[in-house]
């Protein structure tokens, strides 16, 4: 125990600082960012896995943790789509979760901002031609921002979420 004391007061403070994003290739919609004007003290959002590997989520979740703290933004995660005001859907709908996925935008209450998340919900990714693959979130439910990545960095997610929040943005349509 003594040693390893030691050993952390002799080397000090080792953490360092969370990396730089860097900008998203599309951030949003002129209309998405009108959208978005109500949410500029607080934001929550509803993730939906339509069938993706899971790393978007794991980055996703990386948000929460003390380095990005995404609860100082102002940015919540919902337990329920009848609480949050955007959804955060992951992965290619899939044959399984299309009715649900559906289901869960009818149930998210207006104005609702709909946000794909990584790749494989833009263009389906590794998933595209595969047999349970209906297509990307946006050929089932209107799409306002798209977050392109494979999985796009907690960094890149943080950055578009606060521009949309703020409406600013480099690439809008």
């Amino acid at each position: 125990m003594f040693r390893i004391l030691k050993k952390s007061l002799k080397t000090g403070v080792v953490t360092g600082q969370h990396p730089a994003a860097a900008p998203p290739e599309e951030i949003s919609t002129s209309e998405a960012k009108d959208k978005a004007r109500p949410f500029l003290s607080s934001l929550a959002f509803r993730a939906v896995d339509t069938g993706s590997c899971n790393a978007c989520e794991m980055e996703m979740n990386a948000l929460a943790n003390p380095v990005y703290d995404i609860e100082r933004f102002g940015i919540h995660i919902a337990a329920s789509p009848r609480h949050a005001d955007a959804l955060v859907v992951t992965g290619p709908v899939t044959v399984n979760m299309e009715r649900a996925l559906k289901d869960v935008y009818q149930q998210t209450p207006d104005p609702k901002i709909v946000i794909a998340l990584g790749d494989c919900a833009i263009n389906c990714g590794v998933f595209k031609g595969s047999y349970a693959v209906t297509g990307p979130v946006e050929k089932h439910i209107p799409v306002d921002l798209r977050i392109p990545g494979c999985p796009p960095r907690p960094a890149e997610i943080l950055k578009a979420l606060q521009e949309l929040r703020t409406g600013t943005g480099s690439n809008t349509d």
